[in-house]
């Protein structure tokens, strides 16, 4: 699966928006990609999963166990693990950090790989690939299903991505003027429904 074709599955689904949006990170951005739109449908997500999870043989060979963040990578996750023939967890908060719990563990030797669904800042990718480092396996690298950052954000370990966009993102105090002109939503928020698709 190409970029261009990985794009079209958002714009397809109305997941690739456009206006002013306030980023988890806390950073702005003229564009959000509204993954759950992917997610909602299993065959286009089935699509998107198997590609990227074809990459990741090609990268890094063998995986054993996929692992991603709670909540967005869940659904990512599975799937990806699905199409590699490998087991799905996930990390979840405790006491404000990732950690693997409901009784999940990693044995010793096991290749894994964690699998997240968008890459802006690597932030949430950085701490989840640290819980995976408290578990006996061995990370070989991480993938997701867009890389927003172009490239740019350093995650540790290698970065395999269906797509790398270089969407611009600005502090708040340095919105460029026809950005700081549009009313600024949290994604999630009911004030996502004015995006433009």
């Amino acid at each position: 699966m190409t970029q261009d074709e990985v794009l079209q599955e958002f714009r397809d689904a109305g997941a690739l928006l456009e206006g002013h949006f306030i980023l988890s990170s806390g950073l702005r951005s003229p564009v959000f990609l509204q993954k759950m739109f992917i997610f909602m449908d299993p065959a286009r997500t089935e699509r998107l999963c198997r590609a990227l999870a074809h990459k990741i043989e090609a990268r890094f060979g063998t995986i054993d166990y996929v692992v991603s963040p709670a909540i967005g990578g869940i659904v990512p996750g599975y799937e990806t693990a699905r199409q590699l023939g490998a087991k799905a967890v996930f990390v979840e908060r405790e006491d404000g950090k990732f950690a693997l719990r409901r009784g999940f563990s990693i044995p010793e030797g096991a290749r894994v790989v964690m699998v997240e669904d968008i890459v802006t800042t690597g932030l949430s990718s950085r701490e989840c690939l640290a819980a995976i480092a408290d578990t006996p396996g061995t990370v070989v690298g991480a993938a997701c299903l867009i890389d927003r950052s172009g490239g740019k954000a350093d995650l540790g370990v290698p970065l395999v991505a269906l797509a790398a966009v270089d969407i611009p993102t600005y502090a708040p105090d340095a919105l460029p003027p026809e950005l700081a002109a549009i009313p600024a939503v949290k994604p999630g928020s009911r004030g996502i429904q004015g995006a433009k698709p």
